[in-house]
């Protein structure tokens, strides 16, 4: 009985040693991560290390989740409009050839729209430092 049930399972050959194959990967890989978080467990310091922030070995000016001014978070923004404008430029130079002046002007209107959100910016005082 049993040597007809393993010649069923794995006698046919092409059906199932991949996923003999898969299942023997995925054991072997949680064997190698027990392993791994053992050891870390079994040669780990005693005590709890400190859980602040490196910092080069100083101890940290200001709590991690501080509070940033709100300038900040405008130069992200207009950091973001550029570092876009970048990934749409990219690929728009591959085609720019073979479309024409369809995408030459379709390009010119979406640096249109960047520039008067950057000059919006301006005029609101995001880039002044003082």
């Amino acid at each position: 009985m049993i040597s007809q049930l393993t010649w069923e399972l794995f006698g046919q050959g092409a059906l199932m040693q991949p996923y003999v194959a898969v299942l023997a990967l995925l054991g072997l890989v949680t064997a190698v991560i027990a392993a791994v978080y053992a050891l870390s467990f079994a040669f780990a310091p005693p005590g709890t290390i400190g859980s602040g922030p490196f910092l080069s070995g100083r101890p940290p000016q200001e709590h991690a989740v501080s509070r940033y001014h709100v300038r900040w978070y405008v130069v992200t923004m207009v950091f973001l409009a550029f570092d876009m404008e970048m990934v749409f430029m990219y690929p728009w130079a591959l085609v720019v050839a073979s479309v024409g002046t369809k995408a030459v002007v379709e390009m010119f209107a979406f640096l249109g729209l960047l520039l008067a959100g950057v000059v919006y910016a301006w005029r609101e005082g995001a880039f002044r430092w003082a």
